[in-house]
């Protein structure tokens, strides 16, 4: 849970930000100190770098992502730091504004979806308002943050009751690795890997791996990969 701080507490805190551009790091640096001027910044231009920081310290007060970074591909960077770090408070901040984006970002229990074209005074109100334990939105759906959040597309919802072991599973599968290679990357028995297979395609609801590896990819938004940067 995000712990609601004021001015005074801001040596206290501690922001990582996870974007490749140079200036919105700057930016969203200067965000963050127009209100906690004290507050430790760890900067990240990948997910690499970003779980290396996490390795070290993995108690941040709040997480500063987008979502197109280079090592990660639609969602997954989302995915993976919510699976291995599930109590690390997260803001989506990112140049897509789509509704079904900010959708299935907010069913992954995301503290909000920042958009890059916000400006900077908005952007310091929208961290401080996470921080105190809000969820922001983007203006046009403040009003309707339940419905939006009640709204996740049905393999989002399927995806959300997976271990982090089964997510782990999921993304291998949908890169198209065997269970013998899955097993070899997670240490374990191919017999373990089958029974997680087994799990994955029942709740997915189908009936082998190509059908799960089709479900699965709902999650991804194509145009995240192809679209420019919004700053």
């Amino acid at each position: 849970m995000i712990k609601a701080q004021t001015e005074t507490a801001s040596e206290e805190l501690s922001f990582l930000i996870v974007d490749d551009h140079p200036l919105f790091r700057e930016a969203l640096q200067f965000a963050v100190r127009a209100t906690y001027p004290d507050a430790a910044i760890e900067e990240c231009a990948s997910l690499a770098e970003a779980l290396n920081a996490l390795e070290h310290h993995s108690s941040f007060d709040l997480a500063l992502l987008d979502l197109k970074i280079p090592d990660a591909n639609g969602f997954d960077g989302l995915l993976k730091l919510r699976t291995l770090y599930p109590r690390l408070p997260i803001v989506v901040v990112s140049g897509h504004e789509d509704r079904d984006i900010i959708k299935t970002a907010l069913s992954y229990g995301i503290g909000g979806f920042i958009p890059k074209s916000t400006r900077k005074d908005e952007l310091t109100e929208a961290i401080k308002s996470v921080i105190e334990g809000n969820i922001f939105l983007p203006v046009g759906l403040q009003d309707n943050d339940n419905q939006v959040a009640a709204e996740k597309p049905e393999t989002t919802a399927e995806i959300a009751s997976f271990t982090p072991q089964q997510l782990r599973v999921i993304g291998m599968i949908r890169d198209g690795l065997l269970n013998k290679q899955i097993a070899y990357e997670l240490n374990v028995s191919e017999t373990t890997v089958k029974a997680h297979v087994s799990k994955i395609l029942r709740k997915l609801g189908v009936t082998n791996r190509t059908q799960a590896a089709m479900e699965i990819e709902k999650l991804h938004v194509s145009d995240l990969n192809s679209s420019h940067d919004k700053f």
